[in-house]
């Protein structure tokens, strides 16, 4: 593998996923809001590597597979972190995760096939939808454990009307449908790999 800017940031966000996930459950007030900020960071080398790859002329296969390789073990990583902490719905999660594994799946699948899957906008959409919640859920989390005044209107606002469920429930609802949005509109070339 050819280690330049762009790949080695993709390989940095994929190493800063455990160390997000030991501060996500350790026991210590300040220990969300470290992982907050891990992953806003490792969320900023994601847009760093995909911009550094275009303008230096970079993109390599490997980044290809990489980048979203790195993103979808961080997301992952974090959402189902959230189910064990019981702060969303295993069945959320199980929904996003399939569809993500699928899809990427069928994506190596069918380019060891020699043929080229179009990620669509929508698609690129999901992403930034699920960073918002995972980083309003750290927030919350992070917020939740700490007295600031500022903030407690709106963690008290967040717990009263069960804003984490719903906002979840509209990023799992819009996953979803980008799965089925992606089949759609690869439906051409889906069916000449069947054939």
């Amino acid at each position: 593998m050819k280690l330049n800017i762009p790949n080695s940031l993709s390989l940095l966000r994929i190493g800063l996923t455990p160390v997000f996930i030991i501060f996500l459950f350790y026991d210590h007030p300040y220990a969300n809001l470290w992982a907050l900020i891990i992953f806003l960071v490792a969320s900023i080398t994601d847009a760093l590597d995909g911009y550094y790859a275009r303008k230096h002329d970079q993109i390599t296969d490997q980044g290809r597979f990489l980048d979203p390789l790195a993103d979808k073990i961080l997301v992952l990583s974090a959402l189902i972190s959230f189910a064990v902490l019981e702060v969303i719905p295993y069945w959320m999660v199980a929904l996003i995760v399939f569809r993500d594994l699928f899809i990427t799946g069928l994506r190596v699948v069918m380019n060891n096939k020699g043929f080229q899957l179009v990620t669509s906008n929508i698609a690129k959409a999901k992403t930034s939808f699920q960073l918002a919640i995972i980083v309003t859920i750290l927030f919350y989390l992070g917020f939740s454990k700490v007295q600031f005044d500022a903030l407690s209107d709106l963690i008290q606002f967040i717990r009263d009307y069960d804003l984490i469920y719903f906002l979840t429930l509209i990023v799992t609802v819009f996953t979803a449908y980008t799965g089925f949005s992606y089949i759609y509109e690869n439906r051409s070339v889906i069916r000449q790999f069947l054939s």
